[in-house]
């Protein structure tokens, strides 16, 4: 189930953002999406699509890209307007409130994929003109060059994969531009896309230290927009740095460093301005990811292009229960079963409460705003979040820590419990598990004693 969820937020990576307030900083930020609807949830969905191919793999990625061996953008952006034609069919939604392209690298497709998609939805679903629609651009010339021409094919939003600013750094990552390349492009889409430009960087590279980082992000900040998604650099198995570091050519940053490294980074981007509204992510003038929002809020998404990954009810099939689907992975293989029905849907898995519940738990709690009680009741309207975690011992403990709070605005984590939410996630898990079985359990004699009694 977590390894499901990071996929969703791999999906979005270049993105992943939305906030309300800081507990302990006393900001606020307005919270423009807030759904109180519960028809909602069915009638609207947000939409990823998944360009697979990039020019080259970098040394740190295991994400689900290819290196294109012919050229097939035509066939690739015919397949992509069917399955989006078909999964839209299929949820029956009637908006689509965001949409981002992802890969992979997007930025290599032509601008012309982009605006086809795009009106695929729009015959599908209403697709607001003030939508946000964010494309993830490599920051090559390339790249550069083609940022008016997506811009005039529908994309409002740009999220520009700088990593770093350090050349050698670049190397050692695989990256294929420069600093200043970076730099000319963040310029470029700033001009096209004033205040809706995000900026990637990673920290716990090889050989990074917490003063390097500091400086690292202050020369950054000179040139940002409103947006700052912060990734820390982890090893996965099979990528050419997890052999390096196993080998000893590479040495990454310990765990106390990386750390440190997260709470510099914390304090210098409020220090701009940038105020945290998620685990890895900050903005200021409202400059938020409303399509990344829509996974950290448990509404429905669905994913379309080779191994995209999607939550939403097919109501055109006669479902009820949201399911996760997750797309064929091999681009070619994908392209031949969209052509042969339609979509290249591999895997369907029908979320129960409890699964859902684990979700909206785990991606909510990721959220410095946390989980409302009226957002949560729209999922689980029979178990309140302090009827769930008011009681237990472990989460009073985190409670007393000042790690966690749970009032009556909601759950969140304090302003130093985010920092540590994976160690704190465990004890929720286990205490949503355990409140719904009990739930379960109790119907369930209820039911039984009704039979019982019931006249015959």
């Amino acid at each position: 189930m977590i390894r499901m969820m990071r996929h969703a937020l791999h999906e979005g990576r270049g993105a992943l953002c939305l906030r309300s307030f800081s507990e302990t900083r006393g900001e606020v930020i307005e919270d423009v999406l807030q759904r109180t609807d519960s028809a909602r949830l069915t009638n609207e969905a947000s939409l990823y699509v998944h360009w697979p191919y990039c020019l080259r793999r970098c040394s740190y990625c295991n994400f689900n890209k290819y290196i294109p061996r012919q050229n097939n953008d035509h066939m690739m952006t015919e397949c992509l307007q069917r399955e989006t034609e078909t999964l839209l069919q299929l949820s029956q939604v009637s908006c689509i409130t965001s949409v981002f392209f992802g890969g992979g690298t997007p930025s290599l497709a032509h601008p012309s994929t982009i605006a086809a998609v795009l009106e695929t939805v729009s015959r599908q679903a209403n697709l607001s003109d003030t939508a946000e629609v964010t494309l993830e651009v490599n920051p090559t010339p390339v790249g550069r060059s083609k940022l008016e021409d997506f811009f005039h094919a529908g994309v409002n939003r740009f999220s520009i994969g700088v990593q770093s600013l350090q050349d050698e750094d670049l190397k050692v990552l695989g990256r294929d531009h420069s600093p200043q390349q970076a730099l000319l492009t963040v310029a470029e889409a700033r001009r096209l896309c004033p205040g809706r430009v995000s900026v990637d960087v990673m920290f716990g590279r090889p050989k990074q230290s917490v003063e390097s980082w500091e400086n690292e992000l202050s020369e950054l900040l000179r040139v940002c927009d409103d947006h700052v998604s912060l990734y820390q650099l982890t090893l996965e198995r099979g990528t050419q740095l997890f052999k390096q570091v196993l080998e000893g050519e590479v040495t990454l940053p310990t765990e106390e460093e990386t750390a440190e490294m997260y709470l510099c980074a914390r304090k210098t981007l409020h220090q701009h301005g940038l105020l945290q509204y998620e685990v890895s992510n900050f903005a200021r003038q409202n400059a938020v990811s409303h399509h990344n929002r829509s996974y950290w809020k448990g509404t429905q998404y669905i994913g379309v292009g080779p191994g995209a990954h999607g939550r939403f009810v097919p109501v055109g099939e006669g479902g009820v229960l949201r399911e996760a689907r997750t797309q064929t992975l091999e681009p070619d293989i994908w392209m031949r079963e969209v052509q042969q029905k339609g979509h290249a849907t591999r895997r369907r898995i029908q979320l129960s409460h409890l699964e859902l519940l684990e979700e909206v738990l785990v991606m909510g709690m990721r959220m410095t705003e946390g989980i409302n009680h009226k957002h949560w009741e729209l999922f689980s309207p029979q178990l309140g979040l302090h009827e769930v975690f008011g009681t237990s011992s472990d989460v009073q403990e985190l409670l007393q820590r000042g790690q966690l709070i749970l009032d009556e605005r909601g759950l969140r984590c304090s302003w130093e419990g985010l920092a540590l939410l994976d160690s704190l996630l465990p004890a929720l898990l286990v205490e949503l598990e355990r409140r719904v079985s009990q739930r379960l359990q109790e119907d369930e004699h209820a039911k039984g004693q009704t039979n019982r009694t019931s006249p015959r």
